[in-house]
């Protein structure tokens, strides 16, 4: 089969579009037909290296180091270069393994991409596409377990947007708390996780205030956010300390302070990321004296993926999807994904 292999940490030059061989299911296992792949921050990190303790700026600031060799890369170990990356996967059920249930052949399904294989009780977690091969080829091998069939007139394009962000920005929202009522705070509005942040936060009744870059204000707006900031703005001027319930920050950098200013006493900070750079300044009188909560969110708890599943089938949240490539353009995809001019999700189309 045809498929995309990240050789080294480095440039896009470690992506190579080649043939590999075809993967066989085992026992517990399913073989997808990749229908379509989304383009994630956490396949650039990985590829970057940026996980490393030496890495101090942001993705920007990584992919144009990306000639440096970071060994220790990954998730607190060693990413298993030669590896098929790709976190987000649509696909079609092809085959099961041994003793497998073969009544799911041809079922559509996402796959949940943050797995614990040593159950809920556990933190531990691993990646499809970081930890193994994942959806950037035409079939992967998953476990049955992660696989979820759903039933919608959503493109298979527009269904591989879900995985990744959605799931992320549902299990900060989750682990937060967030409820009818609440002022929410999103930085980052028109990315991935951000705008689905945005939906899924109005979905559960709360007042959500975005932030982005002015030209994506009003696409963020229809989707559900009930006031915009530009990313340049003075946060703290503008909406006054102490005024949010919940921030929602995967963009962290030089930002983060004002988030901390904004929240309540009592409020809750939750983040699954740092594209603006993962060291920041934290004055500890606002975290302690304010009495506030924070949250890193990267295992994803039980509900959160069946949950995403049912909120399509009833139609209460929809894709954002910017726009597709070919497979084999995977370089230019994370390029101009990297430029941050998209809202939404890029999407891959594997060869059929």
């Amino acid at each position: 089969m045809q498929a995309v292999v990240t050789t080294a940490t480095g440039g896009d030059d470690k992506l190579c579009f080649t043939t590999v061989p075809f993967p066989v299911p085992g026992k517990g296992e399913v073989l997808l037909k990749v229908l379509a792949a989304g383009v994630n921050n956490t396949d650039i990190n990985t590829r970057l290296g940026w996980y490393a303790a030496s890495v101090s700026t942001g993705t920007q600031g990584a992919a144009e180091d990306a000639t440096a060799s970071r060994p220790d890369g990954g998730w607190g170990k060693p990413t298993p270069f030669p590896l098929i990356q790709g976190t987000d996967c649509c696909g079609e059920v092809v085959s099961v393994g041994p003793a497998g249930d073969s009544s799911i052949i041809g079922s559509r399904v996402l796959v949940r991409a943050c797995m614990r294989p040593n159950g809920f009780a556990s933190m531990d977690n691993i990646w499809m596409g970081s930890d193994f091969d994942g959806a950037f080829a035409q079939f992967v091998k998953v476990p049955a377990s992660e696989i979820f069939a759903v039933d919608c007139s959503w493109t298979d394009a527009e269904l591989a947007t879900i995985p990744c962000a959605y799931g992320t920005a549902e299990n900060m929202l989750h682990r937060a708390r967030v409820s009818a009522g609440m002022r929410v705070l999103i930085s980052g509005a028109s990315g991935g996780v951000g705008s689905a942040a945005v939906q899924l936060a109005k979905r559960r009744g709360a007042e959500v205030i975005g932030i982005s870059a002015k030209g994506k204000h009003d696409i963020i707006r229809s989707i559900g956010a009930d006031r915009m900031l530009d990313r340049d703005e003075d946060v703290v001027g503008i909406l006054r300390q102490d005024s949010i319930d919940i921030v929602v920050d995967n963009v962290a950098g030089p930002g983060f302070g004002a988030m901390l200013q904004v929240l309540k006493r009592g409020g809750t900070y939750v983040s699954s990321g740092a594209i603006a750079g993962p060291i920041v300044e934290l004055d500890m009188r606002d975290f302690y004296l304010k009495n506030l909560t924070l949250l890193g969110c990267t295992a994803w708890e039980e509900p959160v993926f069946p949950d995403l599943i049912s909120y399509i089938e009833r139609g209460e949240i929809r894709p954002l999807l910017d726009r597709t490539y070919r497979l084999d353009q995977i370089a230019l995809a994370q390029r101009e994904f990297l430029e941050k001019r998209h809202v939404g999700k890029m999407v891959l189309m594997p060869p059929q």
